[in-house]
């Protein structure tokens, strides 16, 4: 099967002068939970903007599922769902209705709109509020309103642009819980977030962009073991005495309070390894924890070194 997304060599400047891709390349496999991660103004939305037709190019080339953009742009549209980043329908529209339009725009009949429509608001939580006008709707769901009029032609690539700004945590988890069952039936996922620890647990492969070009690609666990070090949080079952901490010099050990220390752990060990030096001084670990977001680290390393 050819990759869900390709596109090669894009370029983009603006009629004020702006260079937003210089170049890009990239390719995202069908089925993929990928993510596309970069600064604001780096390029992320003007990538995607292309890559659905709402942003023309300077030059280059996009494929959707092999179907290259230019010469066919219907087929390649009818294969993307995008959900932006801005709530883009009629506040004085029911759900239901947002939902039944959207699917005349790819001339899905009526009656099989709203039994498409009917499936996925319920697989959303959203089938209580379908004759509800969406200005009522809470933050949270008109998001999921959002990827359910994505979703109502049954796309093969979902886009997803920032898809839990302003979204409390307990919906986030249901939101990706839903969008895992989209991956396991078949359908690619693009994923653009500022929230990285999500990236981290969702995405298989990535890119980061900056300054409209690709810095960093590649399988999640591929970046993340270019990480040059690690830094833990460690509660023990005891006070760590100076004595015990002096020991632990190789971490570059930090007492956090009583119980508590923040150890580095470089390329060259592993964390097996800080665990066994604390248990040679007799200190047992009760939790242990990441002190930041491991994928955040390297980002922010990557894009603060192309300023």
């Amino acid at each position: 099967m050819p990759p869900a997304l390709k596109v090669t060599d894009l370029k983009k400047t603006y009629p004020t002068g702006t260079t937003a891709l210089k170049g890009v390349s990239l390719e995202v496999p069908a089925g993929d939970f990928f993510a596309l991660l970069g600064p604001n103004g780096a390029g992320k939305t003007t990538l995607i903007g292309i890559a659905t037709g709402l942003v023309n190019k300077t030059a280059g080339k996009v494929e959707i599922f092999g179907v290259d953009f230019d010469k066919d742009p219907d087929k390649a549209k009818s294969f993307i769902g995008l959900v932006p980043q801005e709530f883009n329908f009629n506040i004085f529209e029911k759900t239901i209705d947002i939902i039944t339009t959207q699917a005349g725009f790819y001339g899905i009949p009526y009656r099989q709109a709203k039994e498409n429509g009917e499936q996925i608001l319920k697989d959303l939580g959203l089938w209580e509020k379908r004759n509800d006008k969406s200005m009522t709707l809470s933050g949270g769901m008109k998001r999921r309103l959002m990827i359910a009029r994505a979703l109502v032609h049954k796309p093969k690539l979902l886009i997803l642009d920032e898809p839990t700004a302003g979204v409390d945590i307990e919906l986030r988890r249901g939101m990706w819980d839903y969008l895992r069952t989209l991956i396991g039936s078949g359908v690619t996922i693009i994923l653009t977030t500022h929230y990285l620890e999500e990236a981290e647990q969702l995405a298989k492969n990535l890119a980061i962009i900056n300054k409209g070009e690709i810095v960093e690609a590649g399988t999640m666990k591929g970046v993340l073991s270019k990480l040059s070090a690690e830094t833990i949080l460690v509660d023990t079952d005891q006070d760590i005495s100076d004595a015990q901490l002096s020991k632990l010099s190789l971490f570059h050990a930090q007492r956090v309070d009583e119980n508590t220390l923040e150890l580095t752990v470089s390329r060259e060990h592993s964390i097996s390894d800080a665990i066994l030096a604390l248990r040679e001084l007799g200190l047992r670990v009760m939790s242990m924890r990441n002190k930041t977001n491991r994928l955040e680290n390297h980002f922010i390393n990557l894009t603060e070194s192309t300023i």
